[in-house]
């Protein structure tokens, strides 16, 4: 791509697929204004004709990347299958998006603050205290963005040596831990849980 100073122009699209490949390869922390700008190939000031600094650029990351994810409405369902509904979406957004979860990890206090209360409403919605709304969400926000660091990227290194039995037979499966049957089961445990912590909450307020 030529510099925009050539006459051509950056698209939104560009400019954050480019930011999230360089996440991909380096880290989110390695992700600048300079390094945004040699991914593109373009001067070193282009970027900054679109965003100002590298908090506008995560901003503009997440929001692009997000886009469409949306509030399941309460008459759509019981509180489990509409928080179940919003996970689904966030999580089809990290699958295309390889490395927006650390982007969001940064941001979720920034613009994100919608998505935050959308999985709060719904929570305060299905009846948990205030205490148990922010320990759901943090509960929730560490399955969604950090279950990746599960997953190891060299899986040779673990392979390639003897394994105690138990764990032999397990990562048999260890494919498993990047697609959809890993994370089913994982939402479907931790929806289980809330329920049984609501259950837990109703019977010690009862007492």
């Amino acid at each position: 791509m030529q510099s925009s100073g050539g006459g051509n122009t950056l698209s939104e699209s560009e400019i954050v697929e480019a930011a999230l490949r360089v996440v991909r390869q380096d880290g989110v922390e390695k992700l600048s204004m300079r390094r945004l700008s040699r991914e593109l190939g373009v001067s070193p000031m282009a970027p900054y004709y679109y965003v100002a600094d590298k908090r506008e650029l995560l901003d503009l990351v997440a929001t692009a990347a997000l886009t469409g994810v949306r509030k399941p409405p309460p008459e759509s369902g019981p509180w489990q299958q509409r928080l179940r509904d919003l996970i689904d979406q966030i999580d089809e957004k990290l699958r295309k998006h390889p490395g927006l979860g650390d982007v969001l990890i940064e941001q979720m206090l920034g613009k994100q603050l919608d998505l935050i209360a959308a999985l709060m409403e719904i929570l305060f919605e299905a009846g948990f205290n205030e205490r148990n709304v922010l320990a759901a969400y943090a509960t929730i926000h560490t399955y969604l963005f950090g279950r990746s660091r599960v997953n190891p990227r060299d899986r040779n290194a673990l392979l390639d040596r003897a394994l105690p039995e138990a764990v032999e037979r397990a990562t048999k499966h260890l494919s498993d831990l990047r697609g959809k049957y890993s994370f089913d089961f994982g939402v479907d445990v931790l929806i289980a849980g809330l329920e049984a912590q609501l259950v837990r909450q109703r019977d010690s307020h009862v007492l």
